[in-house]
């Protein structure tokens, strides 16, 4: 089962483009662990505003920095972001979906509340919050992140939990003898999956964003991490006399966001079972010209 809708995936162009994108910057970020061009933090003042071409590929910055160095050793940081928001939004999402769910009425209806209440809240907001009071830094950007998207992970996870709880097979479980435990493992988590990997890899989209925009407002990564939307604030500055720099990190920024969002948007395709997936099959019913 899993094999046919990583098939089906891969067969969609936006599942597909989202795969790619989120390979390349996977594998760029693990090759930039152990090389890149050029230190991402070395300054050469002599070199500076460099033009791509060799040995510089894409030019350097105001300080003489290689830009595609600074890039590569950004998208560390982006996985690093992306990664943790995922774990703490997926931890967050299951705690209260299941709480929403599978509890007594009145904690169901406590936690609803308490759910609609967060989601008021933008992420951002959330974020620039916390680093006011605890200062700028990657971990407030995960946690912030993590938990005001895991939030919207248990809205939409919670009523797919009720509806399956209710479901013939695992009344049937119940009377074999099955712990709620094992119920929620066996028959309520395999299929609430596909919402939640889809709800998680938009969550993942968010975080990249999050973190670029408090980056850049300066409430996100600090200035010794490399960072693309550090960068991106640091060489706007100069955009009316070298516009090519700003287009590198904007560019990346950018890509992911959209390969992750759209990767979602073919997960939800190619897991929803009920969208047809076999247009062949419904080409055989159609009539056929008798000349």
């Amino acid at each position: 089962m899993r094999a046919t809708w990583l098939r089906r995936l891969w067969s969609l162009s936006t599942g597909r483009f989202g795969i790619i994108v989120f390979a390349v910057v996977g594998v760029t970020a693990l090759i930039s662990l152990v090389w890149t061009p050029f230190d991402p933090q070395q300054v050469d003042l002599a070199d500076r505003w460099a033009p791509p071409g060799w040995p510089h590929l894409l030019g350097t910055d105001a300080t003489g920095r290689d830009i595609l160095s600074l890039l590569m050793a950004g998208a560390r940081t982006t996985v690093f972001v992306a990664l943790g928001a995922g774990i703490v939004a997926t931890v967050v999402g299951i705690a209260l979906a299941a709480l929403g769910a599978l509890t007594a009425r009145w904690v169901r209806e406590s936690v609803a509340v308490f759910v609609d209440i967060l989601i008021a809240f933008p992420v951002l907001l959330i974020a620039m919050m916390i680093s006011s009071v605890w200062g700028g830094s990657l971990w407030v950007v995960i946690w912030s992140v993590g938990i005001g998207f895991g939030v919207n992970v248990a809205r939409v996870t919670r009523p797919e939990l009720r509806r399956v709880l209710h479901s013939d097979f695992v009344l049937a479980g119940r009377a074999a003898g099955l712990t709620p435990a094992q119920n929620m493992q066996r028959h309520l988590m395999p299929n609430v999956a596909p919402v939640f990997i889809v709800q998680l890899s938009w969550g993942m989209a968010v975080a990249v964003l999050a973190e670029a925009g408090l980056s850049y407002l300066g409430f996100g990564a600090p200035v010794t991490e490399p960072s693309w939307g550090l960068l991106l604030a640091e060489v706007q500055r100069y955009i009316s006399i070298h516009p090519l720099t700003v287009i590198w990190p904007g560019l990346a920024i950018t890509v992911t966001v959209l390969g992750l969002n759209l990767l979602g948007d073919g997960l939800r395709e190619a897991t929803d079972p009920t969208l047809s997936h076999r247009p062949s099959a419904a080409r055989t019913h159609l009539p056929e010209v008798v000349a």
